[in-house]
C-alpha cells in the first residue's frame, strides 16, 4: 500500500549538531507524540551500520504513528523498512530511488528555486521541500529565499510543498499563505527544552494558518 501523509504536514529533521544520536530517539518520540507527522533522519556524519541502527531505533518509537524517511541513503531505508527517503537536489534521481524502493515508498525532494521545484515534481518526487523561507541557524551565512520561492514553487508545480528554513510558531503562516501544504522545523522542536509542547504549538499553529487559507477546508492526505 502506498505510504499516505497526512496534510497539513509538520515535519521535523534531524540534526546531530543539535541533538546527538543517544538522545535523539527520545527527542523524536516526544515530537511524535506533540503532532510531528513526518521526520527525516538526517545523519550525514554517521557510518552507514550506526545510521542503520539509528533508524531502526526510530522506527520502533514512532511505532507508525509518523511517517520515517531517511535522507539521500536508499539503502538505508530499504534495510530498515522506512517510508521512503528524502533526496538532496543533487542526489539520485527520483526514477532511479523509485526502482530501488518497495512500491508505494514516499519520495521527497529538496529544491531551492521554482524552477529546480518543476522539474522536481514533473520527475515524480511525491513531495518537494523548499527553502530557505527565513534566516537559520543551519546555515547562518545563506541568504534565505523567503516566502516568496513558495509562491513561485507553487505556481510552477502541482506537487505538495514543504517549507524549510527558520521556521516557527510566529512565522509559518506566512509560508502557509504563500502555497506550503506544511513546514519542517530543525531547531524549533529539537532546540526546546519541551519537544512535544514545541510540536504540539507548532501543529496548533500550522492548523490555524492551514484552515485560514481559502481554499483549504479540511486536512487532506497523500497521496
Amino acid at each position: 500500500m502506498p505510504v499516505v501523509l497526512e496534510l497539513p504536514c509538520l515535519c521535523l529533521v534531524t540534526d546531530s549538531s543539535v541533538v546527538g544520536p543517544d538522545e535523539l530517539v527520545a527527542c523524536v518520540a516526544a515530537a511524535v507524540a506533540g503532532g510531528v507527522g513526518l521526520v527525516q533522519l538526517r545523519a550525514k556524519d554517521l557510518p552507514g551500520g550506526r545510521l542503520l541502527s539509528l533508524a531502526a531505533e526510530l522506527k520502533r518509537a514512532i511505532d507508525g504513528r509518523a511517517v520515517l524517511l531517511v535522507n539521500e541513503r536508499v539503502d538505508v531505508a530499504v534495510a530498515v523498512g522506512a517510508d521512503g527517503v528524502q533526496l538532496g537536489e543533487e542526489a539520485l534521481p527520483v526514477a532511479a530511488a523509485r526502482r530501488l524502493l518497495p512500491q508505494g515508498a514516499l519520495i521527497g525532494r529538496s529544491v531551492h528555486s521554482a524552477a529546480g521545484a518543476a522539474d522536481a515534481a514533473l520527475a515524480g518526487a511525491d513531495f518537494l521541500l523548499a527553502g530557505s523561507m527565513f534566516a537559520t541557524g543551519s546555515h547562518p551565512d545563506a541568504a534565505p529565499a523567503g516566502p516568496g520561492l513558495m509562491r513561485e514553487a507553487a505556481a510552477r508545480c502541482d506537487a505538495p510543498l514543504v517549507g524549510i528554513g527558520g521556521i516557527t510558531p510566529g512565522n509559518l503562516g506566512e509560508v502557509v499563505a504563500a502555497g506550503a501544504a506544511g513546514v519542517a522545523v530543525i531547531r524549533s522542536i529539537l532546540g526546546a527544552s519541551d519537544p512535544q509542547a514545541a510540536a504540539e504549538e507548532l501543529k496548533l499553529a500550522l492548523l490555524s494558518a492551514w484552515r485560514s487559507r481559502p481554499s483549504v477546508q479540511a486536512p487532506a492526505r497523500l497521496p
